[in-house]
């Protein structure tokens, strides 16, 4: 994959609705239920527009989006934010799209002044490859709660200062 063939946007369309769906089902690290829910803030994102609060990155190539990230601010928070969402194909992991959305996204929330980006993910060993990604890309194991989603599967909290 050449990085040169992959651009960015930061504006969501109604196709990007299915573009959610099928980016998050191709992955294979999400339940079913996360699924709709990740549709939803697409969807909500298309009819609000950023009222909604929920804000995406997507990467394209040749015109088809392939990867996305969503964030938004963390409400009581002078500067902090979320990244809820980035998921790329899974025809495409491991080619560098991924750290490259990451980058964008935090260059956008930074741009906007936050002082951190947050991210969430879960402890079981199917998701090693999900933390190790947000390890190499700089952010800090903050926090750790036990039995999070479920017995046996907590969530990993990573911060990254942005500042």
């Amino acid at each position: 994959m050449d990085s040169k063939n992959v651009i960015f946007r930061t504006y969501i369309t109604p196709a990007d609705v299915e573009h959610v769906r099928e980016i998050i089902s191709s992955s294979g690290f999400f339940y079913d239920f996360e699924i709709p829910v990740a549709v939803e803030l697409a969807q909500d994102g298309v009819n609000e527009g950023e009222k909604c609060g929920y804000f995406f990155v997507f990467a394209e190539i040749d015109g088809k989006a392939i990867a996305y990230s969503c964030y938004g601010h963390i409400a009581g928070t002078d500067a902090g934010y979320d990244l809820y969402w980035i998921a790329t194909h899974d025809s495409l992991r491991g080619t560098g799209i991924g750290k490259l959305l990451l980058e964008k996204t935090e260059q956008i929330v930074k741009e906007k002044g936050a002082r951190y980006l947050i991210a969430e993910t879960s402890t079981i060993d199917k998701y090693l490859p999900t933390r190790l990604f947000y390890e190499k890309n700089n952010y800090e194991n903050e926090a750790h709660i036990r039995d999070f989603y479920k017995p046996g599967d907590g969530k990993v909290i990573y911060v990254k200062r942005l500042v």
